[in-house]
């Protein structure tokens, strides 16, 4: 599996052998991005989508464009997993590896494709003409298993399907013509909804059912800032992400920061796995979602935006595009918004690179900025000092979207949804061992029992709460409810019935955690290796008491000296099932005996050994002979 930072681990990477690009190309994209060192990624995206990799010549090249060293500009290109310094084929197929997708047969739809185009996963074919690699979660785990062909996706692959679709495309099928032979014909709207079922299982009265045009907007045109943010503040709205921080509370913090700009940027880089719902309001609701912004806006004084749109959802850029240029059309952003003098605010949009971390607000915003997406040392807080410094709101799609309604239809009418701490809506995405997989809009307080009855899922045995970073319950917790003050979630439901092995489950998680860690501090970067070892040596049944501690202890460290919100959760899987299902770890448990540790395993100490020196040992290696 590709580790998500190609060069971050020190390890050389090897040249990209491609023809030289001719300067005035690599000129032209830059300029075309106004020669802005903040626009890195936006520059570095499109010359890996026209040329396949990001060669040495070209990093000088757009190095000296940019005014940046050839150092700086590497850094950002090895960083993200969907930029490469190695050639990749120009057609390059992505498996989605979430545990989800393993379980509804991945292993069987690789090797179908794998078989069709005659190579291994994480190999180029001959001719340049197909890559095959995995990626973490890209959003369809409703539809496992998933893939991204370019930026084209597929969803609900059989062993059947994989072969007839990389048979199509061997010979000479368009990723697009996947989709429809008329691919060009249809709008962008209809192209996503081609690629990618949103699954609305029950729509609830305040995002998914019907919404009227801009009417929150029109209400907070004739509002002062300070009464949008009164509003915002006195409905109880927190944010959807799953922090839960005051929205209100943050808008006026940015609003009272004294400053020549402010900024308004939404997070739409929903990586966490088994997190669904703002593909859904990107697609469904993208009206909604930019008057949410402008009325953000509006609040702290910005006049400039930024939708950051998570890479994995690039088939959505053309609709958002063009959502923007029609809001442009009708003075609903731009210069003097609905006439109004001075109410000026437009949005662009940043397309990430395959980057779970990105989804931190910090490391979001250092990505916006240009640079690999590495998260922010704190305070300063963004709406202190946020992007190139200025005071900066930071929410994700669906807070926004909320804020709209709030300010059209009252602060009261959100406040009175919900449980006390907990008020309004809340979208579940709901995937996994269930009979309905899908998005569930439900008001704050019903428990897991209720939801699972919704679902499909009275079978499960064990509930993953907000993706791996959240916490695993057991049947006897399905009682609990789904609030902040309880099981507070981003919107993540994750099943798992009784056929499920935890263990292996929480491998998997940790190893997204190995994997997505930006590198930046000691003990995500290697503690998190650390947990992934020794959660294998449960799995093989070589762990004893001690080892429980040992897990604790690391955890409690990683968590008390990781710099971000990654290093501070990712021990949560093995946290939360230590808690909730303690027989899964002791029935692997071997106890020392006289204080000997019996679980060492001889064998697989010296394998390495064995290897380096290509003999035997005829010491240890008991049909050992000379």
């Amino acid at each position: 599996m590709d580790n998500g930072q190609n060069g971050s681990n020190g390890v050389a990477s090897p040249v990209c052998n491609v023809a030289p690009i001719p300067e005035a190309e690599i000129a032209a994209i830059c300029a075309a991005h106004g020669n802005d060192q903040h626009r890195m990624l936006d520059i570095l995206r499109e010359v890996q989508d026209r040329y396949r990799c990001i060669a040495p010549s070209t990093m000088d090249m757009i190095a000296a464009e940019t005014g940046l060293t050839r150092i700086e500009v590497e850094g950002v290109a090895s960083f993200y997993s969907f930029l490469s310094l190695t050639p990749k084929g120009r057609i390059t197929i992505r498996f989605c590896d979430d545990i989800v997708d393993r379980y509804c047969g991945l292993k069987d739809v690789v090797e179908a494709f794998e078989d069709v185009l005659g190579i291994k996963t994480g190999e180029t074919s001959p001719d340049g003409e197909f890559s095959l690699e995995y990626t973490p979660c890209i959003g369809m785990c409703d539809q496992a298993p998933a893939v991204m062909i370019n930026d084209v996706i597929v969803t609900g692959l059989t062993v059947e399907t994989a072969q007839s679709t990389a048979e199509a495309l061997k010979q000479g099928t368009s990723p697009e013509q996947l989709v429809s032979d008329r691919f060009k014909d249809l709008t962008p709207h209809e192209r996503a909804l081609r690629m990618v079922e949103n699954n609305i299982r029950h729509a609830g009265e305040v995002l998914l059912g019907p919404v009227p045009e801009d009417a929150g907007l029109n209400k907070a045109a004739a509002m002062t800032p300070t009464q949008i943010i009164t509003a915002v503040e006195e409905s109880g709205l927190r944010g959807c992400g799953g922090a839960g921080f005051t929205t209100g509370r943050k808008w006026r913090f940015a609003a009272s920061e004294r400053a020549e700009k402010h900024y308004v940027i939404c997070n739409a880089d929903e990586g966490e796995p088994g997190t669904f719902k703002d593909r859904v309001l990107l697609t469904e609701r993208p009206h909604l979602l930019i008057e949410g912004m402008t009325i953000a806006a509006r609040a702290v004084g910005a006049r400039h935006g930024i939708l950051y749109l998570r890479g994995e959802y690039v088939y959505l850029r053309e609709l958002l595009e063009q959502v923007l240029e029609e809001r442009r059309r009708r003075n609903l952003l731009g210069k003097a918004i609905l006439g109004i003098k001075n109410f000026d605010f437009d949005i662009r949009l940043q397309l990430g690179a395959g980057a779970y971390i990105c989804g931190e607000e910090g490391a979001l915003i250092s990505s916006c900025e240009g640079l690999p997406g590495e998260p922010k040392t704190r305070p300063p807080f963004p709406v202190n000092r946020g992007y190139l410094g200025y005071p900066t709101v930071v929410n994700n799609v669906e807070t926004f979207c909320h804020a709209a309604r709030i300010l059209d239809k009252g602060a009261k009418w959100f406040h009175d949804m919900g449980t006390e701490g907990s008020h309004g809506t809340k979208l579940f995405s709901v995937c996994g061992d269930c009979l309905n997989p899908g998005i569930y809009e439900l008001p704050y307080g019903h428990s897991v029992w209720e939801l699972l009855e919704m679902v499909g899922g009275g079978d499960a045995a064990a509930v993953q709460v907000g993706g791996p970073s959240g916490t695993m319950i057991a049947r006897d917790s399905f009682h609990r409810k789904l609030t902040f003050d309880d099981l507070a979630t981003g919107g993540a439901i994750i099943v798992f019935n009784g056929e499920r092995n935890i263990l292996e489950i929480v491998e998997y998680y940790m190893s997204f955690f190995v994997h997505e860690s930006c590198g930046y501090c000691t003990p995500c970067r290697v503690g998190n290796v650390f947990l992934q070892k020794a959660i294998h040596k449960f799995r093989k049944g070589l762990a004893n008491p001690e080892d429980v501690d040992y897990l604790k202890d690391l955890s409690a460290t990683i968590i008390e000296t990781s710099r971000c919100g990654l290093g501070m959760t990712s021990p949560n899987p093995i946290l939360t099932t230590l808690q909730n299902f303690p027989l899964v770890y002791s029935v692997v448990t071997k106890p020392n005996k006289d204080r000997i540790r019996d679980t060492f395993d001889i064998q697989s100490a010296i394998d390495g050994a064995r290897k380096i020196a290509k003999r035997r040992s005829y010491i240890f290696d008991k049909d050992f002979t000379q």
